[in-house]
């Protein structure tokens, strides 16, 4: 069957606008387009359009979509495969997260007593799942399944006052790493400190540490460009910045 870019918009419940911008990008064009000039969507089309919404639906970048979609052994009943599991996982993490808030609104109300560590249920799940989304596919390729499933088993074992501290020191690392920035030089003794402080804000995640697995992770930031964009948010050219200060580091 065949469809108008109407039709397929109206179905999939997106924009034509949006439709005619994966065309621009090479994301997804029209089987062709008729005697009137309207594109016309086939099947293979429509197909390729439910994986671009599902992937954007767990978050990844158009771009990224793209380059998946685009490699030649791109199996798409793999990748719905996929896409039921990381969506289980997402309703999971969610289950949890919706018992959590109504235990919370019957504590409030005098009807039960909660934990501190009952408060905190289903925070991490939802780190670990962010992550997964974002950059699973990469950091496992990288540093295997048994480390990164080690690494998500230390943050669920994490205690109330172990997420505090993780959050905190991730706020002194990032003051470090703009004062460091600001004096331009990574071998400084502000640029060691931001390493310092980064060494410890990796150990609350990591089961162990090591000097190849930190030079590895900061040359990731500067590979990957979702990480290089988080740290550019800090300060520009801070990817790059803290990559050279970890290799000074870590000699």
């Amino acid at each position: 069957m065949e469809y108008t870019i109407n039709k397929l918009a109206k179905m999939a419940g997106v924009s034509t606008r949006t439709l005619r911008y994966y065309d621009q990008l090479d994301l997804l064009s029209p089987a062709r387009a008729n005697e009137n000039g309207y594109r016309i969507y086939g099947q293979k089309e429509v197909g390729r359009l439910q994986h671009i919404l599902f992937y954007r639906e767990l978050g990844m970048a158009l771009e990224d979509i793209k380059n998946v979609l685009s490699e030649s052994n791109f199996d798409g009943a793999a990748a719905l495969q996929g896409h039921l599991a990381a969506l289980h996982t997402k309703r999971n993490q969610l289950d949890i997260l919706i018992a959590n808030v109504e235990k919370s609104i019957l504590a409030m109300k005098g009807e039960i007593i909660m934990t501190d560590h009952e408060k905190f249920e289903g925070l991490a799940e939802k780190m670990i799942a962010d992550n997964e989304s974002k950059y699973g596919e990469e950091i496992r390729a990288k540093y295997g399944d048994e480390a990164i499933d080690a690494s998500n088993a230390k943050l669920r074992g994490m205690s109330p006052e172990q997420l505090a501290k993780a959050e905190k020191l991730e706020a002194e690392l990032k003051e470090a790493l703009v004062a460091a920035i600001q004096q331009g030089d990574p071998t400084s003794k502000m640029a060691h400190k931001a390493c310092e402080l980064h060494k410890q804000w990796l150990c609350y995640f990591w089961p162990t540490y090591s000097k190849e697995a930190h030079i590895g992770v900061a040359q990731m930031y500067v590979d990957d460009p979702r990480f290089t964009k988080h740290y550019e948010k800090i300060a520009p050219g801070c990817a790059v910045f803290l990559r050279d200060a970890v290799l000074n580091f870590c000699l």
